[in-house]
């Protein structure tokens, strides 16, 4: 007997098949319709709809499809009729499918650049500056006519060069931009005198070169006018251009190194891009660095602004920028008088801190023949302690004296000498520390200045008579307590380590009290290890109840101010020979202090001449010395026989249950 279909199952099954249809009908879709209902590509559609020839392309050509979001659109101020074309393009690819570059519509069919960049275990794709929104792209569906077309959504509006309707080329390449930039749309800036020495020097072939090339241009601006024309000469040509590579801003890391076509047996020059963001405004630099130079060529940085970035050719990519590379033709004082009228600029604030409270400063840098310059960014001044110090001349005078070494110190020299050095400043009896950290090839460079630990961010640029490093805080004003200060200095880890084990370090934040803390480094308790074998393997025995704490609170000066080293060194000629006498929470310190011809502190204690390796460590509740010795003496710990740790009778205990279990089992 043939099974009996219920009507109900029947309905059930067409109703089924409906959806099923429906689902397929809603997949059909064609491209140029799913951008209509899209309400986030509602602005591209609008332009597509207003060019005859890009809904001709869409209705009858096999294409790939780059559409910009909304918000996109909000950031150019272009007329964007003219730019429909240049995001079609005429061959139907996915996200997989692209290679280096793709063909557009528009006149001259100039390329889109394609760059992929792996990051955080992730490929992102970019077409020229713009990030491709990976999971909203690769829609693919064809036309009404049966043509292939594929979509991706991006985060920019794509701009190609448009020129005048007189200028009679397409597609310009980075020769044709160089030599015609008056003819160009919406570019308000010109490129005469750099051009004038590109043709001088007979290198007009380098802009001409296919392929896929970078190409940085400086502008007409004040820095060309104060440029020697000698100075921009082949070699300065060469290390304008990146062979090989197209790097637009966004998809671009900062600080990889790129070989420019300055790189020889001789002369060796790298390119990066450096990008500077505070709050939303976002300001993209190029840097040169000459690793090697010769007699015309200086080693060092050469810093410039990208003052219109992404410029598409058809063998690359142009940007235009505010002065030459490689030319180092200005002095320190003059570099930073470039950022007089510069808000953005990277050392504005500094600059006007200077100009504004301390203007002998600035004579100052003029008169040197040698310096260097640690000059911290505007990010760095944003600090409201920093603020209040603004307010004190006094200080802020010795603080900008703190940023200045009479003499050079590139990163090469610098990693030369031993870590923490002491260089010393402008600033009266106040020294600086370096530290080097290799990662790889990157280097990190530390400075520390009266308690402040700073990180070089922009090392080596280079001027006529000297170095200015860019670091990201003020020296000497300080931000940490002397408990935190202690817990992330490297040098300190031994005496932090001890601390914490005793809980003596938990009073080290109290902002109410004001502490002068003397704090063997590392080597000191090393010194201690070959005198006192015994002494130091009980100080680092914690299972042992040694009284290591109150040897620890003989370092610990607690009064109702701390004392800088000068300080102490006054007060102990004032009280006479070894007998200056400073209160801590286990009895009295009594100490002298002296100072050497160099400048080295020296504090005498128990007939022992300590060397104070840094003086006047600044925190926010008191003063560090960081010293050479520990204030140890025989006897000070001894063996409670009677006694017995926490852990040592866990570990008893822990014995004996063991065995009992043992023989339990046994049995």
């Amino acid at each position: 007997m043939a099974p009996r279909v219920s009507v109900v199952m029947l309905a059930c099954f067409v109703g089924v098949m409906f959806v099923d249809v429906g689902g397929a009908l809603g997949e059909a879709m064609t491209v140029q319709r799913k951008i209509m209902e899209d309400a986030d590509l509602s602005q591209f559609y609008s332009v597509l709809e207003r060019s005859r020839q890009a809904m001709a392309s869409l209705e009858y050509s096999a294409l790939t499809i780059f559409a910009p979001t909304n918000k996109a659109f909000q950031y150019k101020s272009s007329n964007f009729d003219d730019l429909a074309l240049y995001h079609l393009c005429n061959v139907p690819q996915n996200l997989n499918q692209l290679g280096g570059s793709i063909s557009t519509e528009l006149g001259g069919s100039p390329p889109l650049w394609v760059t992929r960049r792996n990051y955080n275990n992730r490929q992102d794709i970019y077409v020229n500056n713009a990030k491709v929104i990976a999971h909203r792209s690769n829609y693919q569906q064809a036309n009404a006519n049966g043509k292939k077309q594929v979509l991706h959504i991006i985060e920019e509006v794509l701009e190609p060069i448009i020129t005048q309707s007189d200028a009679g080329f397409y597609n310009p390449d980075a020769f044709q931009f160089l030599n015609y930039t008056e003819s160009i749309n919406n570019l308000d800036f010109t490129v005469r005198a750099f051009r004038n020495q590109v043709f001088y020097n007979d290198k007009t072939d380098l802009y001409k070169n296919a392929g896929r090339h970078t190409f940085f241009i400086p502008v007409d601006d004040k820095f060309m006018s104060q440029v020697r024309p000698g100075k921009i000469d082949q070699k300065v040509i060469d290390g304008h251009i990146i062979a090989n590579h197209v790097l637009f801003t966004n998809p671009t890391p900062d600080d990889v190194k790129y070989q420019s076509m300055a790189f020889t047996d001789m002369l060796k020059v790298m390119i990066s891009f450096k990008k500077e963001v505070e709050g939303k405004d976002v300001r993209v630099y190029v840097k040169s660095d000459t690793v090697v130079g010769d007699s015309t060529h200086q080693t060092g940085v050469v810093l410039a602004e990208i003052v219109k970035a992404n410029i598409p050719v058809k063998n690359g990519v142009v940007h235009l920028i505010s002065r030459p590379l490689m030319v180092v033709d200005n002095t320190v004082h003059q570099f930073l008088k470039s950022f007089e009228n510069q808000e953005d600029g990277p050392l504005f604030r500094f600059y006007s801190a200077i100009y504004d409270a301390q203007p002998e400063f600035m004579d100052h840098l003029t008169r040197m023949k040698e310096l260097t310059l640690l000059a911290p960014s505007n990010n760095a001044w944003r600090d409201p302690a920093v603020n209040n110090i603004l307010r004190n001349k006094t200080k802020l005078q010795e603080i900008l004296y703190l940023h200045l070494v009479p003499s050079r110190l590139s990163v090469e020299r610098i990693q030369d000498m031993a870590n923490q050095q002491q260089v010393n400043t402008m600033a009266n009896r106040k020294s600086l520390y370096f530290n080097v950290l290799q990662h790889g090839d990157n280097k990190t460079v530390t400075v520390e200045g009266a308690g402040v630990n700073a990180t070089v961010v922009q090392p080596d640029i280079a001027a006529t008579n000297g170095i200015i490093h860019i670091i990201d805080r003020v020296l000497g004003v300080p931000f940490m307590t002397v408990g935190r200060k202690i817990a992330t200095d490297p040098m300190l880890n031994d005496t932090y380590w001890l601390g914490q084990n005793l809980n003596f370090n938990d009073q080290l934040d109290d902002m109410s009290r004001r502490y002068t803390y003397f704090v063997p480094r590392d080597y000191a308790w090393k010194k201690m290890e070959v005198q006192y074998p015994s002494a130091y393997k009980k100080f680092f025995m914690r299972d042992y109840g040694y009284n290591v704490k109150q040897i620890l609170e003989r370092h610990l000066v607690i009064a109702d101010q701390a004392y800088t080293m000068n300080e102490l060194k006054e007060m102990s000629h004032l009280s006479g020979y070894l007998n200056l006498r400073l209160p801590t929470s286990r009895d009295v310190l009594t100490v002298s202090v002296t100072e050497s011809s160099d400048r080295s502190f020296f504090i005498e204690w128990n007939n022992e001449k300590i060397h104070v390796f840094r003086a006047d460590v600044e925190c926010t509740n008191g003063i560090i010395h960081v010293i050479d010795s520990v204030f140890y003496q025989e006897g000070d710990i001894r063996v409670n026989t009677g006694a017995i740790t926490a852990s040592s009778f866990s570990l008893v205990c822990l014995t004996f249950s063991s065995a009992l279990i043992r023989l339990f089992n046994s049995v």
